[in-house]
């Protein structure tokens, strides 16, 4: 099984601000299209094919392997990403929240197996060790805000 849990300031100093409602705006266009957030080419297709009231469906194409989501939202709260098919099973979180100073923080998490690999095994190590690396899924939070920022300053972000 594969934890991984890393948690980011959304305004840091010397920032353009983000407001709750812009920093939300931002995780529900990445839920809705990965290509706009990930880095060019890793996601080669992100369709959503079912919408409902409170989630979405969406089949991607990321690093060259096909998936399919089934996305909840919790409003300006959470993004949980359930993976119905694909090489991961589990869920990944993205969670806005204020710590104990009132400052809004973006938090990942994850519980995670690799269908078909041994649970625990070298796969599973490996993908924990990237997740909890540098390159991992704090990299991606503060690349998700750093886009939000991009399309507010471009005027395409509107909550």
């Amino acid at each position: 099984m594969i934890y991984s849990t890393a948690t980011v300031p959304v305004n840091p100093e010397g920032e353009v601000p983000l407001t709750r409602a812009q920093a939300w705006t931002g995780l529900v266009l990445k839920a809705r299209d990965a290509r706009l957030f990930l880095p060019p080419k890793l996601c080669t297709r992100c369709d959503v094919v079912h919408e409902g009231e409170d989630h979405i469906v969406r089949e991607a194409t990321i690093g060259g392997q096909d998936l399919r989501e089934i996305i909840g939202f919790e409003h300006e709260h959470k993004v949980s990403f359930f993976q119905a098919s694909g090489p991961r099973e589990g869920v990944i979180v993205n969670e806005l929240f204020e710590d104990e100073s009132g400052a809004l923080q973006l938090r990942f998490y994850c519980y995670l197996g690799l269908r078909g690999k041994q649970p625990g095994g070298p796969e599973e190590q490996a993908e924990q060790a990237m997740m909890d690396s540098d390159q991992g899924y704090r990299a991606a939070l503060l690349s998700t805000l750093r886009r939000t920022r991009e399309l507010l300053a471009q005027g395409r972000l509107t909550p």
